[in-house]
């Protein structure tokens, strides 16, 4: 204190000396003294460090007077209970039950190919023919010696109801005449593998055998396909096995052709794979401009939950404390002016939709949620709504 009255009074002199009032800083700096500047700069740094405390002051006051300004700017929505519906999204190819290579059921030389590649063709057409190699004659005489058989039958059948001629005689001309009708039904079976004929309809994707070549049984002659009974089959995981039933909706994406349906699950597999713990689902794809092709990947979207009144909120309002527990920040006692208070709130939630979280516990139809500034508030904080 000694000193700094020293410096006031050192200062007054030099201040007296240089012409009877107080000096500017660019006239304590002209004169060139020394001493003079130091005093002036010393006198300076006491008035800035008073000015200082004082500035202090008067924001401490200002802060107990305007609690305003503490305000922590945050904006919040009202919690309203909506239908949601949660899908889950899998990819599969699409295939056809009716999509086979016909094989050669009878030896021989491929006599005729009647159908052409790409061409419609129903269930029963001709599409080939091998050669039967006379099987055909010897179809005729066994049909022939059939018929002999059977007239033979009919009068010894006659005769031994009227108690004419002996039973040997009837039995033995009954066996014949069965004999020969087994014959001829084998050798027509026979002889109808040599006609390739369409198990359905369908369209002649490729002619695997070229008329004229030799085939044996089992040889590929064509393939048949039908877009009429086209699926998916997807795999799904174990976890979705309670929620996923024959009729569930699904809606089918065909990304390369820009198509999407609306269709369901048709069969649920019985089996859990246990090397990636999935089971297996069929979904029926209906196909009316044909443009679904086998193969085709698709991508299959599961409805496999529905809540009529479920509370929806952004995933980035949720916070997780020390114990596990989630929580959210809700704004109460709010006044005209957006002035609230904001307090903790514990839930439990349920399934997640995009960057959507189904709240199941913890909050009530009019909550105001704190949305933006939700991670920068603290549990009683007074804040200020920007919107709601």
């Amino acid at each position: 204190m000694k000193k700094t009255y020293l410096i006031i009074i050192s200062a007054l002199v030099l201040a007296s000396c240089g012409g009877g009032g107080k000096q500017s800083v660019d006239e304590v700096i002209e004169n060139g003294n020394l001493e003079a500047i130091k005093q002036k700069r010393e006198e300076l740094s006491l008035q800035h460090d008073a000015l200082g405390a004082d500035i202090k002051k008067l924001n401490d006051a200002v802060k107990k007077l305007d609690t305003t300004k503490n305000y922590v700017l945050v904006t919040a929505f009202t919690a309203k209970d909506t239908l949601f519906n949660h899908y889950i999204e899998l990819q599969g190819n699409v295939s056809t039950k009716e999509n086979i290579v016909i094989n050669a059921e009878y030896s021989g030389a491929l006599q005729q190919v009647v159908v052409k590649e790409g061409q419609s063709v129903h269930k029963g057409q001709v599409l080939a023919r091998i050669d039967e190699g006379g099987l055909g004659a010897q179809l005729a005489q066994l049909k022939a010696q059939e018929t002999l058989a059977k007239t033979t039958y009919e009068r010894q059948k006659r005769l031994w109801e009227q108690n004419i001629g002996s039973e040997m005689q009837y039995l033995q001309a009954q066996t014949q005449y069965e004999s020969n009708k087994s014959a001829v039904s084998q050798l027509e079976s026979q002889l109808s593998k040599a006609t390739v004929v369409a198990p359905f309809s369908g369209t002649i994707e490729e002619i695997i055998s070229e008329q004229g070549t030799n085939v044996a049984m089992g040889t590929p002659i064509m393939r048949i396909v039908s877009l009429n009974n086209m699926y998916i089959e997807t795999e799904v995981p174990e976890k979705y096995l309670p929620s996923i039933k024959k009729g569930t909706n699904v809606i089918a994406e065909f990304p390369v052709i820009g198509e999407k349906v609306e269709t369901d699950v048709r069969q649920v597999s019985n089996y859990i794979n246990p090397s990636n713990r999935s089971f297996k689902i069929e979904v029926g794809v209906p196909n009316k401009n044909g443009m679904i092709k086998p193969n085709l990947t698709a991508k299959v979207i599961i409805n496999d939950y529905t809540s009529e009144k479920a509370f929806l909120i952004p995933q980035s309002v949720i916070s997780e404390n020390a114990e596990g527990n989630q929580y959210v920040y809700i704004a109460s006692n709010i006044s005209d002016n957006g002035e609230a208070e904001v307090h903790q709130a514990v839930i439990q939630t349920g399934k997640t939709q995009g960057n959507l979280v189904e709240v199941v516990k913890g909050i009530n139809a009019g909550d105001y949620v704190i949305k933006e500034g939700a991670r920068s508030v603290q549990e009683g904080q007074k804040v200020k709504i920007l919107k709601k």
